[in-house]
């Protein structure tokens, strides 16, 4: 959609009306009468607008992770009917419904089904693949999928658990919320926090993942010794500016609530999208990955993924995560004396990988884009055969790893649960996953010694 406009920063204090409308934003003569001061909540407020917050974190925070947004709308977001319970399809967060499995898991792409066939929408299409925790006492993960094929008319979703970190895979979604509008494409991602309502529009077959955290929001990552500037650089992030629709909808407009685990639906006559002006620092936001500022070993070995992390969501334990978002970005391999693939692997973390387009440096074939894998808790996983020897005699020149490629990771402290659907239900589990191991052979030589310098 041309002509969108965006803010930009992270986390910062925003303010946005719609131009439309200007000098929504409420001013008032508070303390001193010949001064005109910005108001949150003025008796009457501009253009007959009803002022309503929306609060991401207590009260009391401290005032760095502080949250909250003003809306000044046309009608507040508590006239509708009451909720009452819808089907869940295949979203879920019930983890014990099939026996744990330890073992290497990988998904051939995911199907989207054609519109000829069933019309379904972004939140239809929503289908859990793996998680952990629960939403009741606010800590916990979930990853689903979702394909869908067409847009959401007179329906918008509210997120009631946690934030939504979504990654289109095929096709561009249109992201219209009370804060404005975002269009997002492949290689790009949008973060749609906790109690925002939104809507999803398509342009044809649409497929992508979502990541959801209960209990926390993302935030950037310490860098530390890096220093000031690098990785996902905060100037990068976009947040929409103000657009309204003041559209009564007689045939009602639904909001689909997802609380404790479980969708409700409730009708009101008018579109939720009727926020002339906003501001505060509560917002949805959206990232072009290109943007990331990548890190690497330019002397010898191979880095931890974590230098490749764009977003955390922090657990109370310092330097463990709920989620991170990591990506693997094209970039240049220079290491000496040095196996460059990922290294093999048993990890304390859960890992989820995606593949948005290109192919993977460690797994060239079988991991495709619109597929996944997951490595869970201690299970071993690592280059495949042909990548190992492979890699074990390249000549170590400088080269570029990943180019026309972009994986991710979502990684996670928690111990997921694999769903009945990412099991058996989406019939697109690659059960030979394993064999890409079986070609690596004993390279042991007993008699090897040093060489003499």
């Amino acid at each position: 959609m041309a002509g969108l406009k965006y803010l930009s920063g992270f986390g910062n204090e925003f303010s946005s009306e719609d131009p439309r409308c200007p000098g929504a934003l409420p001013k008032g003569q508070v303390l001193n009468p010949t001064l005109l001061s910005l108001q949150n909540s003025p008796q009457v407020c501009p253009y007959g607008l009803y002022a309503e917050q929306l609060s991401g974190s207590a009260f009391t925070c401290p005032r760095p992770t502080n949250k909250r947004s003003w809306f000044y709308r046309i009608l507040p977001s508590v006239r509708h009917k009451p909720y009452t319970t819808v089907d869940n399809g295949n979203l879920t967060e019930t983890w014990d419904e099939m026996h744990p499995d330890p073992n290497q898991l990988r998904w051939l792409p995911f199907t989207i089904l054609k519109s000829s066939e069933k019309k379904v929408d972004f939140v239809t299409g929503l289908h859990t693949i793996c998680g952990a925790g629960d939403t009741k006492t606010r800590n916990g993960i979930s990853i689903h999928m979702f394909t869908c094929n067409t847009s959401m008319i007179d329906r918008c979703f509210n997120n009631s658990d946690g934030d939504f970190l979504i990654v289109p895979q095929q096709g561009k979604i249109l992201v219209t919320t009370e804060f404005g509008k975002m269009m997002v494409e492949p290689k790009e991602i949008c973060v749609i926090q906790q109690g925002m309502r939104f809507s999803v529009d398509v342009f044809g077959d649409t497929r992508g993942y979502v990541l959801e955290v209960y209990g926390a929001h993302f935030e950037l990552p310490d860098l530390g010794p890096i220093g000031a500037n690098g990785l996902a650089n905060p100037r990068d992030f976009l947040t929409p500016v103000a657009w309204y629709e003041d559209r009564e909808v007689a045939n009602g407009y639904t909001v689909i609530n997802k609380y404790q685990g479980k969708l409700f639906s409730s009708q009101q006559d008018f579109s939720p999208f009727n926020v002339v002006a906003w501001h505060g620092n509560y917002t949805p936001y959206k990232y072009h990955l290109s943007n990331f500022m990548v890190m690497n070993c330019v002397a010898f070995d191979h880095a931890d993924p974590s230098i490749f992390t764009v977003l955390t969501a922090k657990s109370t334990r310092p330097g463990v995560a709920i989620a991170d978002f990591v990506i693997f970005p094209p970039r240049w391999g220079v290491a000496d004396h040095t196996f460059r693939p990922p290294y093999y692997h048993r990890n304390c973390m859960s890992e989820f990988m995606g593949l948005i387009e290109g192919h993977y440096e460690a797994k060239e074939e079988g991991f495709q884009p619109g597929g996944g894998s997951l490595h869970s808790m201690m299970t071993p996983h690592g280059p495949d055969g042909a990548c190992f020897e492979k890699n074990s005699t390249a000549p170590l020149k400088p080269e570029r790893v990943a180019e026309g490629t972009m994986a991710f990771m979502f990684e996670s402290s928690f111990s997921m649960a694999v769903t009945k659907w990412g099991l058996e239900t989406c019939q697109k589990l690659d059960k030979s996953y394993y064999k890409c191991w079986e070609p690596l052979r004993k390279h042991f030589d007993p008699n090897w010694r040093p060489s003499k310098q």
